[in-house]
């Protein structure tokens, strides 16, 4: 509330995570020394003018609150409340502090005072601190904080239970088809291979052994197709890699630390990209594996980084806090060109070379086949669209605690939840994919490849419309940044997870596809 001159400072802390949270420190004006009590002390007076009045009243009108840290452990207040037209700010913070030996390891603080806000008013603000030993052990001083009641309600549980029972069901239906359906298929193709041609040609053949000399051409747009793959293979391994981390290590108890983990661990499997974008592209005859190398390298930073970008923009023009400095900007830029790039130019050289060749169990037609009419539920656009379905439905339980403790600020602690759900996600989205491509496939179509990337993708696009619903039903949030700054991150975070889960559902399919045909035997 005081400004202190020369005094006056702002602390970074050097975690690049925070710089890009836009977490910004401001000296407080308290003078605390360890296991030193302070009595009522005045720490700063202010005469407040009609500006300071407005602020003050705008502030308690909606509710505003501020958190502070002491020793990395935050304490929140409100700044004031309104009793019959009349507004009041808290003038007076009481500070209890726990300590074990040499250690911090608890603090509350409670507000008092409260001092009605006009014009040339002199308002004192003032604070004490009281010490008191404590049994809690100092690795143990977050757990606080965290929300048992939430997290670990009955519904999470019922959540992840019913997602199981999904998974049963989806894999029992792949099981069939795959057993029982394929079974009968190669019975009937087995028969055929008996008639002499004549026989063949007055019999009535349909599946999807017809399709054998088209099923492995080369998807459209194989430049896009493969760095989306390999930006999805990329993605994967990094949300895998730092769930487990996360199970493994406290990440939640220092600010950043989540947001500094991501980044170093997507820098470091820019290699997964590279090999898998390039081998992809190798396969699909494409010959500019430079140029697919730097896009590929690029393209999901830019993204993040673009949009990124105009949040700031927005987030500077309001003044923001959460505004990014531009040294960040720059150490990550430097990461992209100096990390990101060559890794995955070193993955793109290995892809091509080891994995570069596309050897079909099917001989490739020169002259497309005519893809006979059917029904509109076995059409791409519709499969596409229903396909994420399932996935969606298996998750958006956990989506709501992930949205809450962003959010909400809440600190999510559950990483084990999110490894079993991250794993359910996997196995639904593989079955339903494959149940899916099965259908078009026996439907006569072979345009399989874009068709399973984009139907495991659409569960990306039903996460953003959960993203708006929870926007307007769950948060208070209102103008024009707020609203640009929740859309832009769920956007980033939607067209990630639908990267992620369309390359999911393609490797599956791609395994299947290659398995059903070099079983069947093909003149």
């Amino acid at each position: 509330y005081c400004y202190w001159g020369d005094k006056q400072w702002y602390q970074r802390r050097v975690r690049g995570g925070e710089n890009i949270l836009g977490v910004e420190l401001a000296f407080s004006g308290l003078d605390i020394k360890f296991r030193m009590d302070t009595h009522n002390t005045v720490y700063c007076t202010k005469t407040l003018s009609k500006k300071d009045v407005g602020l003050f009243v705008y502030a308690i009108k909606n509710h505003y609150w501020y958190q502070m840290y002491l020793d990395d452990l935050p304490v929140w207040a409100i700044v004031g409340e309104e009793v019959e037209n009349e507004f009041f700010v808290w003038t007076h913070r009481k500070l209890e502090i726990g300590y074990n030996n040499d250690r911090i390891v608890d603090v509350s603080m409670s507000i008092e005072k409260k001092v009605p806000v006009s014009p040339n008013t002199e308002i004192e603000f003032s604070y004490e601190v009281i010490w008191h030993p404590t049994e809690t052990q100092y690795e143990k001083r977050f757990e606080k904080y965290l929300d048992a009641s939430f997290f670990k309600h009955k519904i999470h549980w019922f959540s992840i239970f019913n997602s199981f029972m999904m998974v049963i069901f989806l894999v029992g239906l792949v099981a069939m088809i795959l057993m029982r359906t394929l079974r009968k298929d190669y019975q009937r193709y087995s028969k055929d291979e008996e008639l002499d041609d004549i026989e063949k040609d007055l019999g009535d053949e349909y599946g999807w052994k017809q399709i054998h000399g088209d099923v492995f051409r080369p998807a459209s747009s194989s430049f896009l197709f493969s760095i989306l793959v390999g930006t999805g293979c990329q993605l994967c391994f990094s949300a895998l890699i730092l769930i487990m981390l996360a199970v493994m290590e406290k990440l939640w108890t220092e600010r950043g630390s989540i947001l500094t983990t991501a980044i170093f661990v997507y820098a470091s499997t820019s290699p997964v990209n590279g090999y898998v974008g390039g081998a992809l592209y190798s396969q699909l005859g494409g010959k500019r594996w430079i140029r697919q190398s730097l896009f590929g390298a690029s393209f999901f930073p830019g993204l993040v980084c673009s949009t990124s970008f105009f949040v700031n923009f927005i987030a500077i023009s309001y003044h923001s806090a959460k505004a990014i400095p531009f040294t960040s900007m720059i150490a990550i830029a430097a990461i992209c060109l100096f990390i990101v790039l060559p890794l995955t130019m070193i993955g793109t050289s290995f892809g091509k070379n080891i994995s570069g060749s596309l050897d079909p169990p099917c001989r490739i037609n020169p002259v497309p086949r005519q893809i006979p009419e059917k029904r509109w539920f076995m059409e791409p656009r519709f499969i596409a669209f229903a396909g994420g379905v399932l996935p969606f439905g298996s998750v958006f339980i956990e989506m709501y605690f992930i949205f809450t403790s962003f959010w909400a600020y809440k600190i999510y602690y559950v990483y084990g939840f999110m490894l079993l759900v991250y794993a359910i996600l996997a196995i639904v989205t593989i079955c339903v994919t494959i149940v899916c491509i099965y259908f078009l496939l026996n439907s006569e179509d072979y345009r399989w490849q874009w068709t399973s990337f984009i139907s495991a993708a659409s569960t990306g696009f039903y996460i953003y419309l959960y993203a708006v619903y929870y926007f307007v039903f769950k948060t208070k949030m209102y103008g024009l940044f707020q609203t640009v700054f929740y859309f832009a991150n769920m956007f980033i975070f939607s067209i990630g997870f639908a990267i992620m889960c369309g390359t999911i559902g393609y490797i599956a399919c791609r395994i299947f596809v290659y398995k059903i045909y070099a079983t069947v035997k093909i003149d």
